[in-house]
């Protein structure tokens, strides 16, 4: 997958998602007099809000659950969108930074495990094109696989917006109290960007270290209805 070059932000950025669609990774899990109700998605934060309740109540009707899951299912969304809503107009640095994201998730029979780094920097990234692109990759053929590795991607992307802009304000106050630097010292963190980032450059988007290809090689496998059940029960136990 060949990935757009990014253009180096070096100064800080308003917030947004790190992606070229700037979507919000929405997660429900919701549970209501013993019958449970678990999905995950994206969302526009651009759309209005009553669209939510449209939203919700056309799932209730469509998987036909119980009515008080609307207004469960509407207030999950909309304390998420604000929690997104609330970072936007901040700073948030994205300059020279490759970031580590990890797959390990199973949708349906298909078990996926993977690792690699991805460009914060790239604006023009797309995590839906990278999922497609691996599903074909491996020969898979789940239709639900490849929304469920974007979605992977996006929520990790989200978390680590999400501590880029918790730096930018922590490098504000630094520099507000020590008048005269020129910069903040760096974090331990962003030293171990920066020395990713001399490993790997700004060529693309996700990149993998030759010499850890065989360590780092995606794996797949297809679970038997045995194993499906037996991980299902797991979690199950897990959540209870």
């Amino acid at each position: 997958m060949k990935a757009p070059a990014s253009t180096s932000y070096k100064a800080p950025v308003r917030f947004r998602m790190p992606t070229a669609e700037n979507l919000v990774p929405i997660r429900l899990d919701i549970e209501i007099d013993g019958q449970r109700f678990k999905d995950a998605f994206t969302w526009n934060p651009s759309d209005p809000d009553s669209e939510v309740a449209v939203f919700a109540k056309r799932t209730v009707k469509d998987l036909k659950l119980p009515p008080a899951f609307i207004t469960q299912i509407a207030s999950s969304i909309q304390s998420q969108l604000a929690e997104f809503r609330s970072l936007e107009g901040q700073d948030m640095y994205t300059g020279e930074k490759i970031v580590p994201i990890k797959l390990d998730l199973r949708v349906n029979h298909t078990l996926i495990k993977d690792q690699f780094l991805w460009d914060l920097n790239n604006f023009e990234s797309d995590p839906e094109e990278f999922a497609r692109t691996f599903c074909r990759d491996q020969g898979i053929e789940d239709p639900e696989v490849g929304p469920a590795i974007a979605f992977a991607i996006r929520e990790q992307l989200f978390e680590i917006a999400i501590q880029s802009v918790a730096s930018a304000r922590e490098s504000r106050i630094s520099k507000k109290g020590r008048r005269g630097a020129e910069h903040a010292p760096a974090s331990k963190a962003g030293g171990a960007v920066l020395d990713l980032m001399k490993l790997f450059g700004h060529k693309s988007t996700v990149v993998r270290k030759r010499k850890e290809w065989d360590v780092y090689e995606p794996i797949v496998d297809l679970l038997s209805n045995e194993e499906v059940d037996a991980l299902e029960a797991r979690e199950e136990r897990n959540f209870w």
